[in-house]
């Protein structure tokens, strides 16, 4: 029966991701042993208390992800125990994100907005653990760590891996969410779009070699890089045998107008009072900065290890690709923090990285940290892409021409890099 039931949820599961008409799943008749809530509905977090706002399920209905939001509380009410929950919500969670891969490809045909918008998977998967933080089973059930399972399923950590033949170059990339939502709703994250249009590519690198390219999507919260995020999503990249990578490179939105290769990564969070997408500070400020919780043993800066000179000497257009040897340390002996341009000096304190204080230099230490732990030899590095601009100006437009141009021209631009850095040195 366990057999069946689990039968009817995916096939229910695959017929939403393959926009067919879609059989309702198992015992979603009135018969479910599903129990409504008994008390208030659970208070959302500050991430999901941002769906009140009608644009967020228009992201959703709008890229034809919205099945997925309808159909999820019937599917979780198939789950007879907690074990057969977890898989349901692998199950969705990785469905989720091949939908959305397939999507920004153009492999996925559904909604107005254009293809390689990657706002649709973020709102769609918020909007789902709104529908797990109700859901009441007749069973006991861990539900953060069954959160935990589905956001990794759907953050491309799961079922993702390599799967190329030998001598083909493999090439591991992460993005962010959009962050930044209290100023501006509609925001998107091109490193988000750029991991979601290229996970699973082959490509040509520019010495003529092919490679495949795997992607994960990160939160934009403290939280879970506490909970070793960052290190779920790296290590079976970096471990060895033939899922792992050849090359890794951390990509966040950074500056205007420019893409830079950052040469440092610092040990520190500084990025105080900036907050995460929940309003979570991390603790840390230029003044006094923290290490991050979770952070095995290493230096308080960690070099670059991407062959950085390929990609600014060749790649220019329309953005300019620049080096970036800037760190703020507080100097050995030393009380306050000093910016400088050409990298930090014996003995400091790491501030920020090239990258600053905040998520996205502390994707690039945490991930090299495992690299030069696992993998020393691997090339490694963070790439920031420009910021995304173009957003029209009533904020009742979702997109619009220069946004989506803009979009499309940042993320193109990100294959390039990695075409050169991806090389065989």
């Amino acid at each position: 029966m366990m057999l069946l039931r689990r039968a009817a949820s995916v096939a229910a599961l695959l017929a939403t991701v393959l926009p067919l008409a879609v059989a309702a799943p198992a015992h979603a008749d009135g018969t479910s042993p599903c129990r409504a809530a008994s008390g208030p509905v659970p208070r959302p977090d500050p991430e999901q208390a941002r769906l009140a706002d009608a644009r967020t399920t228009a992201l959703v209905e709008r890229a034809g992800f919205g099945d997925f939001v309808r159909r999820f509380p019937a599917a979780l009410c198939t789950a007879r125990s907690a074990a057969e929950a977890g898989r349901l919500l692998d199950d969705w969670g990785g469905a989720l994100w091949q939908a959305a891969v397939r999507r920004a490809q153009g492999r996925r045909p559904g909604g107005d907005l254009p293809a390689g918008d990657d706002r649709p998977l973020y709102w769609t998967r918020l909007a789902m653990t709104t529908a797990l933080a109700r859901w009441q089973p007749a069973f006991p059930v861990d539900g953060p760590a069954l959160r935990a399972r589905f956001e990794d399923a759907s953050r491309g950590l799961t079922d993702n891996a390599f799967r190329s033949a030998p001598g083909v170059r493999r090439v591991f990339i992460s993005g962010f969410d959009p962050f930044g939502l209290d100023a501006e709703l509609r925001r998107a994250n091109p490193s988000g779009s750029a991991a979601l249009r290229l996970n699973g590519l082959r490509i040509t690198l520019a010495d003529g070699g092919p490679a495949e390219i795997r992607a994960v999507v990160l939160p934009v919260r403290y939280a879970d890089f506490d909970a070793g995020i960052v290190e779920r999503a790296f290590a079976p990249r970096l471990a060895g045998g033939l899922g792992a990578a050849d090359v890794i490179t951390t990509v966040s939105q950074g500056y205007p107008g420019i893409f830079t290769l950052e040469a440092w990564a610092g040990r520190s969070r500084s990025a105080d009072p900036y907050p995460d997408n929940t309003g979570s500070l991390s603790g840390g400020t230029r003044e006094h900065p923290v290490t991050a919780p979770g952070l095995g043993p290493g230096a308080e800066f960690i070099r670059t290890t991407l062959p950085t000179e390929a990609a600014t000497g060749s790649v220019q257009s329309p953005y300019p690709v620049l080096l970036n040897t800037a760190v703020t340390e507080i100097p050995a002996g030393g009380t306050a923090p000093v910016d400088r341009e050409d990298g930090p000096t014996p003995g400091s304190r790491a501030v920020e990285g090239g990258g600053g204080g905040y998520l996205s230099n502390e994707v690039a230490y945490r991930s090299n940290r495992l690299r030069g732990e696992l993998a020393p030899q691997l090339p490694g590095g963070h790439l920031h892409t420009p910021v995304l601009t173009g957003l029209p100006a009533d904020p009742a437009l979702l997109t619009g021409p220069e946004f989506e141009r803009n979009e499309t021209a940042i993320t193109t631009e990100v294959r390039a890099v990695l075409e050169r850095t991806g090389a065989r040195p």
